[in-house]
């Protein structure tokens, strides 16, 4: 009994922890309440400055370890204890310090954003919510030290020691992530898919099958009320009416066509993509002057501020067509289903295409993609240069592209010089075009010709600026000058800023232009420059941006 209670007591004991991994963690957890992109709300505080912390520890742990296997000169013990006590007491008011000052660099950030000031950063709370990860990550450590030794001895006994350790090692890791990727992480993903998919089932009280033949989801259609899923049902009845757009304009107009096709429509994406063309084809869509192939996030979902906006603009003269690639939220579906996204956006992109460049191109609508955040990541996936060279297509407007992106990537790599990362310009704005809610696509020396990208993205947004090198290297976009929306205290902190970023990718708490949340207003000064639709002048242009920002902000009223 004595002895287990020694052990208990060994356990609790904090000279069970490394000192130089406290005093790390200790400063990584102060550097962690420093501002990032967007706002944190208290929760995503607590678990940054717990993940901070637990890096430091670890990093900390690890130098000293290694220190004292190198056989490195260490200081006496008396001298020892005076550098400890001395750290931990500066490191101790770092913290204090830090937690002090968090509440201002919130509301410096959320300034600038137009929220109003927080009223506390609760330390108390976040202290709490941080030494709670770390104790759960700590003993999931020493779980996995266990392990090794175990394995290591029983190696041992057969094995030269070295090797036994080192098999051990891998050993134990495979086990640990079996059971993390392979029971926990995989069993989360399914129990989350199920959850999604009987919520996208589920039938929405305030929206009825629509009587009219021409819209999915009729008894005239091919695609049933059921198979259009929950985001189809509200994407094909909730948008602006004939009747909507012709009284804002003081003229008739038409009734926008929108095309879905649910996951639950057909089998495969490619036999989903074929019913979206017949669908398409059906109510008379490539009859229209324009076409948007949009390609929706995660659980089917189209921006309403990007397609009513351009609805309104095409008066009414406009159809777009969408298909649904998975139930899961956009994050989500990026790492358990990324390739059904591409799969997806592939299928509907070569089955619309092939149909639109077979008709006479005098009379052909023009066609654009969209797509925002994973749909912006997927339609840029949708298709080859080399396939379209001949004949290609008008335009794509990307909003928020995630970090991911292949030609985003690419293009804000080679940028020309002088040009920030946050708002490239790219061999002279000939083809690719990058605006924000300060600058549009104008301004460029060069034309911009018939085949046009245009980029939509804020230099506050964590979802296209987060950086995996930001764990050793300060990234491009917080080089100066800075975009309008960052922070000026923002820093780069080796370690910290990567976890920082990493948070901000599910915090979503900046308002609309802002952030991942781009505003209607701004889609509307995209679309203008990139489809150039006809009669609209600078004062109707700008009412239309009034009209818009009065419906969210009677919406938030609400």
């Amino acid at each position: 009994m004595s002895d287990q209670r020694g052990f208990q007591w060994k356990l609790l004991s904090l000279q069970r922890f490394s000192s130089t991994g406290l005093l790390l963690g200790t400063l990584l957890f102060a550097l962690s309440l420093t501002p990032s992109l967007v706002p944190r709300p208290l929760i995503a505080q607590g678990v940054v400055s717990g993940l901070c912390f637990t890096a430091g520890y670890a990093i900390g742990a690890l130098l000293r370890s290694l220190w004292h296997s190198l056989h490195l000169p260490e200081p006496k013990p008396a001298a020892e204890r005076w550098i400890k006590r001395t750290a931990a007491a500066l490191c101790l008011l770092l913290a204090a310090l830090f937690l002090w000052r968090a509440a201002g660099w919130q509301d410096t950030l959320r300034g600038l954003m137009g929220m109003e000031a927080t009223a506390a950063t609760h330390p108390l709370h976040v202290a709490a919510i941080a030494v709670t990860l770390f104790a759960t990550l700590y003993l999931v450590g020493l779980a996995f030290r266990h392990t090794l030794g175990l394995l290591a001895r029983r190696l041992a006994r057969f094995l030269p020691a070295r090797l036994a350790f080192v098999l051990g090692t891998l050993a134990a890791t495979a086990l640990f992530w079996l059971l993390l990727e392979g029971v926990i992480f995989s069993s989360a993903l399914r129990t989350a898919d199920r959850f999604y998919q009987q919520l996208d089932d589920i039938m929405q009280d305030d929206l009825t099958p629509p009587s009219d033949p021409l819209l999915p989801g009729s008894e005239a259609s091919a695609i049933s009320w059921e198979a259009l899923g929950s985001r189809g049902r509200r994407f094909v009845t909730q948008g602006p009416s004939a009747e909507e757009i012709g009284d804002f304009l003081g003229e008739p107009a038409e009734r926008p066509i929108r095309v879905y096709v649910g996951l639950n429509g057909a089998d495969t994406a490619e036999a989903r993509a074929e019913l979206a063309l017949e669908e398409l084809i059906r109510v008379g869509g490539f009859e229209r002057s324009t076409l948007i192939l949009a390609t929706p996030t995660g659980r089917g979902w189209i921006d309403p501020g990007a397609q009513n906006t351009v609805e309104y603009l095409h008066r009414g003269d406009i159809a777009t067509v969408t298909a649904q690639y998975s139930y899961l939220p956009s994050h989500l579906s990026l790492i358990a289903e990324g390739e059904y996204g591409i799969e997806s956006a592939r299928a509907l992109f070569t089955a619309i295409y092939r149909y639109w460049s077979q008709l006479p191109e005098s009379s052909r609508p023009k066609l654009y993609l969209f797509g925002l955040s994973l749909g912006a990541l997927n339609s840029d996936r949708s298709f080859d240069f080399y396939d379209i060279i001949e004949d290609p297509f008008d335009g794509a407007l990307w909003a928020g592209p995630p970090f991911r992106s292949d030609t985003w990537r690419s293009v804000t790599a080679d940028r020309d010089p002088g040009s920030p990362a946050w708002l490239p310009t790219f061999r002279g704005g000939r083809v690719v075009r990058f605006m924000n809610q300060t600058q549009g696509y104008d301004g460029y020396a060069n034309a911009w010709g018939d085949f046009r990208i245009a980029y939509l993205q804020y230099a506050s947004d964590p979802i296209v600026f987060f950086d995996p090198a930001a764990f050793w290297r300060e990234p491009d976009w917080m080089r100066a000058p800075r975009g309008p929306d960052v922070s000026p205290d923002l820093r780069w902190y080796p370690v910290v800023t990567m976890l920082q970023l990493l948070a901000d990718l599910g915090t979503g708490g900046a308002p609309p232009g802002f952030g991942h949340e781009v505003a209607a207003e701004h889609y509307i000064d995209a679309w203008v420059a990139l489809t150039e639709p006809e009669g609209w002048s600078p004062e109707e242009i700008a009412r239309l941006r009034d009209h818009f920002i009065a419906a969210r902000e009677a919406t938030q009223v609400k």
